[in-house]
């Protein structure tokens, strides 16, 4: 669909051009689609439930792959995302447990996993290269944490960067804080930088597109009171985990990283546009004519983006026993 699209782009730029007409085909090419191509996610759910909310959206994919964790808790977020995925029915989604980056603040697990899930693999470079190998042509990598797995694996490996293509919920041009970073940035400001540097005209669904109100889930609202009375046991864990959230940190959690899975799936909701962008040493983000290209969102369809994460959860509550 991508190339018919393309093809009609420059077909009515020549006729444009040709016969002296003003010249009405704007914005980037459309990308070539990756439908199909293996999806990792590299995540830090355990803290903020944004992250496992859209867990159980991608769950719902074939084509996920593998989930690495990152700002690990020694090992307990991974174990939290294998019992969830698990309890999906995604026992062969492979689980890795990525960068501890010390943080130990933004912990809303605490006794949610059994003793009985065990812990995870380690050899994050090792795995990712076996789905690369596998894979026919591109990968698809979500960022839903701080940069600093894929960081490493740029660094490593920096032909990576020509089969991985990257969207990442992260950075900001208008920060609602103008003395710091968005937080995913800000954990890792050096790993965000590899991200831009080294990555191959990355997606960054920035916070200025994502922090909004609409985006809200919040403890009274009717998506969470239909979790809180399913019966499937992943709901009563992510209700569980939520009700962490709530009491420790904000009656409220905006689906930052939903949206971003849904432009690494190439959803029709969010808007990029091609701009040179450049890191300060604490990872607060501006343009430069000489900065480093990356796709970065710009608007975005909150209703329509809400109406099909809510579908998925409505999904994966009639179909889970």
């Amino acid at each position: 669909m991508s190339e018919e699209l393309n093809r009609e782009r420059q077909e009515l730029a020549g006729l444009a051009q040709r016969f002296g007409l003003p010249q009405t085909v704007a914005g980037d090419p459309f990308p070539p689609s990756q439908e199909g191509a293996p999806l990792i996610i590299d995540t830090d759910a355990g803290g903020d439930p944004t992250d496992v909310i859209a867990l159980v959206a991608a769950a719902a994919e074939p084509t996920l792959t593998l989930v690495s964790t990152v700002d690990e808790l020694g090992g307990r977020r991974a174990r939290f995302v294998r019992h969830l995925l698990d309890l999906l029915g995604r026992e062969d989604v492979r689980v890795v447990a990525g960068a501890d980056l010390g943080e130990r603040r933004m912990d809303c697990i605490a006794g949610l996993v059994p003793d009985s899930v065990e812990p995870q693999r380690t050899d994050l470079a090792g795995t990712v290269a076996e789905v690369v190998t596998n894979a026919d042509d591109l990968v698809r990598w979500v960022g839903m944490g701080p940069a600093t797995n894929l960081a490493a694996l740029l660094t490593e490996n920096p032909s990576l960067a020509e089969r991985l293509v990257v969207t990442q919920m992260g950075g900001a041009l208008n920060h609602r804080d103008p003395d710091r970073a968005d937080h995913n940035f800000r954990l890792d400001p050096a790993a965000a930088n590899i991200l831009l540097t080294k990555g191959k005209l990355p997606k960054l669904v920035l916070s200025d597109t994502t922090f909004t109100p609409e985006l809200e889930i919040a403890e009274d609202s009717g998506f969470y009171r239909r979790l809180a009375t399913a019966e499937p046991a992943w709901a009563k864990l992510v209700t569980a985990h939520m009700a962490q959230w709530f009491d420790r940190f904000h009656p409220g959690t905006i689906q930052h990283d939903g949206l971003a899975l849904a432009a690494g799936l190439q959803l029709p909701y969010v808007a990029l546009r091609r701009e040179r962008v450049v890191l300060d040493d604490i990872g607060r983000m501006t343009t430069a004519p000489d900065g480093n290209l990356a796709r970065i969102s710009v608007k975005a369809d909150h209703r329509a983006f809400l109406a099909w994460l809510t579908r998925r959860l409505d999904t994966a509550l009639e179909e889970t026993p």
